[in-house]
Protein backbone atom coordinates (compact mmCIF):
# COMPACT_ATOMS: atom_id res chain seq x y z
CA UNK A 1 0.00 0.00 0.00
CA UNK A 2 1.24 3.28 -0.93
CA UNK A 3 -0.04 6.62 0.53
CA UNK A 4 -0.99 9.72 -1.30
CA UNK A 5 2.14 11.51 -0.25
CA UNK A 6 3.94 13.51 -3.62
CA UNK A 7 7.30 13.31 -2.43
CA UNK A 8 6.96 9.56 -2.43
CA UNK A 9 9.39 8.42 -5.73
CA UNK A 10 7.86 7.75 -8.84
CA UNK A 11 8.68 3.67 -8.48
CA UNK A 12 7.29 3.58 -5.05
CA UNK A 13 4.61 1.38 -5.93
CA UNK A 14 6.39 -1.03 -7.28
CA UNK A 15 9.33 -1.09 -4.25
CA UNK A 16 6.74 -1.48 -1.92
CA UNK A 17 6.37 -5.88 -0.97
CA UNK A 18 3.01 -7.33 -0.78
CA UNK A 19 1.36 -5.89 2.57
CA UNK A 20 3.32 -3.40 3.44
CA UNK A 21 2.74 0.46 3.99
CA UNK A 22 5.25 3.48 3.08
CA UNK A 23 6.46 5.54 6.17
CA UNK A 24 8.45 8.74 6.16
CA UNK A 25 9.10 7.69 9.83
CA UNK A 26 12.06 5.23 11.53
CA UNK A 27 9.59 3.29 13.74
CA UNK A 28 11.27 1.58 16.93
CA UNK A 29 10.63 -1.60 17.44
CA UNK A 30 12.39 -4.44 19.64
CA UNK A 31 12.04 -6.96 22.25
CA UNK A 32 13.56 -6.37 26.05
CA UNK A 33 15.52 -3.10 27.14
CA UNK A 34 17.77 -1.24 25.12
CA UNK A 35 21.41 -1.14 25.77
CA UNK A 36 23.16 1.59 26.99
CA UNK A 37 27.36 2.06 27.15
CA UNK A 38 28.87 4.05 29.55
CA UNK A 39 32.42 3.58 27.82
CA UNK A 40 31.59 2.05 24.49
CA UNK A 41 35.13 1.76 23.45
CA UNK A 42 35.54 -0.61 26.58
CA UNK A 43 32.17 -2.19 26.86
CA UNK A 44 31.61 -3.27 23.20
CA UNK A 45 33.31 -5.77 21.28
CA UNK A 46 32.77 -8.37 17.96
CA UNK A 47 33.26 -12.06 18.44
CA UNK A 48 33.67 -13.83 14.76
CA UNK A 49 33.37 -17.94 16.08
CA UNK A 50 32.06 -20.90 14.79
CA UNK A 51 32.66 -22.67 11.47
CA UNK A 52 36.33 -20.74 10.86
CA UNK A 53 39.80 -21.63 10.99
CA UNK A 54 40.55 -19.01 13.69
CA UNK A 55 38.34 -17.32 15.74
CA UNK A 56 38.53 -13.04 15.66
CA UNK A 57 37.33 -10.76 18.93
CA UNK A 58 37.55 -7.15 17.31
CA UNK A 59 38.03 -4.30 19.61
CA UNK A 60 35.51 -1.19 19.35
CA UNK A 61 38.54 0.80 18.07
CA UNK A 62 39.45 -2.54 15.87
CA UNK A 63 35.70 -2.81 14.31
CA UNK A 64 35.79 1.00 13.97
CA UNK A 65 38.99 1.42 11.87
CA UNK A 66 37.67 -1.56 8.48
CA UNK A 67 36.85 0.04 5.53
CA UNK A 68 33.20 1.72 5.08
CA UNK A 69 31.21 2.74 1.99
CA UNK A 70 27.98 4.38 1.62
CA UNK A 71 24.58 2.49 0.93
CA UNK A 72 21.12 3.24 -0.32
CA UNK A 73 18.20 0.79 0.08
CA UNK A 74 14.68 0.16 0.99
CA UNK A 75 13.90 -1.38 4.54
CA UNK A 76 10.59 -3.44 5.05
CA UNK A 77 9.41 -4.44 8.82
CA UNK A 78 7.42 -7.61 9.45
CA UNK A 79 5.03 -5.46 11.39
CA UNK A 80 4.24 -4.01 7.49
CA UNK A 81 5.88 -0.62 7.60
CA UNK A 82 8.39 -0.16 4.56
CA UNK A 83 11.15 3.04 4.39
CA UNK A 84 12.19 3.84 0.89
CA UNK A 85 15.88 5.72 0.10
CA UNK A 86 17.77 4.74 3.43
CA UNK A 87 21.28 6.50 3.12
CA UNK A 88 23.22 4.21 5.37
CA UNK A 89 27.14 4.51 6.48
CA UNK A 90 28.39 1.16 7.51
CA UNK A 91 31.26 -1.68 7.24
CA UNK A 92 30.52 -3.76 4.51
CA UNK A 93 30.04 -7.70 5.13
CA UNK A 94 32.79 -8.58 3.07
CA UNK A 95 34.97 -6.78 4.89
CA UNK A 96 34.49 -8.25 7.98
CA UNK A 97 34.93 -11.65 6.06
CA UNK A 98 38.16 -10.84 4.84
CA UNK A 99 38.60 -11.14 8.43
CA UNK A 100 38.78 -14.89 9.04
CA UNK A 101 38.93 -17.70 7.23
CA UNK A 102 35.52 -19.66 6.38
CA UNK A 103 35.30 -23.54 7.08
CA UNK A 104 33.89 -25.12 3.51
CA UNK A 105 31.26 -26.71 5.96
CA UNK A 106 29.82 -23.01 7.00
CA UNK A 107 26.61 -22.77 5.00
CA UNK A 108 24.67 -20.07 7.19
CA UNK A 109 25.63 -17.58 9.86
CA UNK A 110 23.79 -16.61 13.07
CA UNK A 111 24.01 -13.18 14.41
CA UNK A 112 24.45 -11.83 17.86
CA UNK A 113 23.19 -8.91 19.80
CA UNK A 114 22.92 -7.70 23.19
CA UNK A 115 20.86 -9.65 25.71
CA UNK A 116 21.32 -12.75 23.85
CA UNK A 117 19.08 -12.23 21.08
CA UNK A 118 20.09 -14.04 18.17
CA UNK A 119 18.38 -14.32 14.04
CA UNK A 120 19.92 -16.93 11.23
CA UNK A 121 20.00 -16.11 7.41
CA UNK A 122 22.07 -18.32 4.94
CA UNK A 123 25.99 -17.13 4.34
CA UNK A 124 25.13 -16.11 0.82
CA UNK A 125 22.57 -13.82 2.05
CA UNK A 126 24.73 -12.25 4.30
CA UNK A 127 27.87 -12.18 1.92
CA UNK A 128 25.58 -10.14 -0.48
CA UNK A 129 26.94 -6.92 -1.66
CA UNK A 130 24.07 -5.01 -0.16
CA UNK A 131 24.47 -6.34 3.69
CA UNK A 132 26.53 -4.71 6.05
CA UNK A 133 26.88 -3.43 9.44
CA UNK A 134 25.44 -0.10 9.67
CA UNK A 135 26.89 2.52 12.09
CA UNK A 136 24.90 5.79 10.37
CA UNK A 137 21.80 5.95 8.78
CA UNK A 138 20.73 9.12 7.04
CA UNK A 139 23.69 11.18 8.02
CA UNK A 140 23.41 11.09 11.77
CA UNK A 141 25.39 7.97 14.17
CA UNK A 142 22.96 5.68 15.29
CA UNK A 143 20.24 6.05 17.72
CA UNK A 144 20.38 3.64 21.13
CA UNK A 145 17.14 2.44 20.32
CA UNK A 146 17.99 1.79 16.65
CA UNK A 147 21.08 -0.23 17.24
CA UNK A 148 24.05 2.21 18.42
CA UNK A 149 26.80 1.78 18.04
CA UNK A 150 26.41 -1.36 14.96
CA UNK A 151 23.93 -3.06 13.82
CA UNK A 152 23.67 -5.27 11.00
CA UNK A 153 21.14 -4.77 7.92
CA UNK A 154 20.26 -6.84 5.33
CA UNK A 155 17.88 -5.36 3.41
CA UNK A 156 16.73 -7.83 1.08
CA UNK A 157 14.75 -9.82 3.71
CA UNK A 158 12.57 -8.63 6.68
CA UNK A 159 13.90 -6.37 9.21
CA UNK A 160 14.13 -8.14 11.87
CA UNK A 161 16.99 -10.00 9.95
CA UNK A 162 19.06 -6.73 10.53
CA UNK A 163 19.97 -7.40 14.23
CA UNK A 164 20.57 -4.22 16.41
CA UNK A 165 23.35 -4.02 18.75
CA UNK A 166 25.83 -6.57 17.30
CA UNK A 167 28.29 -8.31 18.93
CA UNK A 168 29.07 -11.41 17.05
CA UNK A 169 29.12 -13.56 13.99
CA UNK A 170 28.83 -17.15 14.17
CA UNK A 171 29.45 -19.21 11.42
CA UNK A 172 27.18 -22.83 11.23
CA UNK A 173 26.87 -25.83 9.02
CA UNK A 174 23.46 -25.83 9.34
CA UNK A 175 20.63 -23.50 10.10
CA UNK A 176 18.94 -23.29 13.14
CA UNK A 177 16.45 -20.81 14.33
CA UNK A 178 17.43 -17.46 16.38
CA UNK A 179 15.23 -15.23 18.95
CA UNK A 180 12.22 -14.67 16.64
CA UNK A 181 12.16 -17.55 14.39
CA UNK A 182 12.15 -20.03 17.82
CA UNK A 183 8.81 -18.00 18.62
CA UNK A 184 7.12 -17.91 15.49
CA UNK A 185 8.90 -16.12 12.78
CA UNK A 186 9.72 -17.59 9.27
CA UNK A 187 12.86 -19.10 8.91
CA UNK A 188 13.76 -16.73 6.09
CA UNK A 189 11.92 -13.71 6.00
CA UNK A 190 11.49 -12.91 2.11
CA UNK A 191 8.96 -9.77 2.43
CA UNK A 192 8.02 -10.46 -1.50
CA UNK A 193 6.70 -13.80 -0.42
CA UNK A 194 5.36 -12.12 2.90
CA UNK A 195 7.50 -14.75 4.80
CA UNK A 196 6.29 -13.27 7.85
CA UNK A 197 5.69 -16.50 10.15
CA UNK A 198 6.64 -19.96 10.24
CA UNK A 199 3.39 -21.36 8.70
CA UNK A 200 3.82 -18.88 5.19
Amino acid sequence: MVTGNHSLPADAAERTPPGQTLTQGFPVLHYGSVPHYKDVAKEWDFRIFGLVEEEVRLSYDEFMALPRQEFKNDIHCVTTWSKLDNVWEGVPAAAVLNLVKVKPEAKYVMLHAEHGWTTNLPLEDFARETSFFGLKHNGETLTPDHGYPVRAVVPHLYFWKSAKWIRGLEFMAKDKPGFWERNGYHMYGNPWKEQRYDFD
